[in-house]
């Protein structure tokens, strides 16, 4: 699988919620079946993307950050 599909299923769900977020892991969940390997992947590729990662409310970096994180749409994309 390739970042660019992965880059596709991340901006692919953060469309679909408009103003809402996600976590991360339901774009590993779509890509593979063995999905909990694939989080380190999938966070890089985010912050490659105009998503927001965000840790209780706040913003993060989704690659530094630990635990869990939601992924939104950047103000300003659709």
């Amino acid at each position: 699988m390739t970042d660019d599909e992965i880059a596709e299923v991340l901006m692919r769900l953060a469309r679909a919620r408009g103003t809402g977020t996600f976590c991360p892991s339901e774009a590993a969940r779509a890509l593979s079946g063995d999905w909990r390997k694939l989080m380190p992947r999938v966070r890089e590729v985010a912050a490659g993307l105009p998503l927001v990662a965000t840790q209780k409310g706040q913003a993060v970096d989704p690659v530094a950050a630990k635990g869990p994180i939601r992924l939104g749409l950047a103000e300003g994309e659709t």
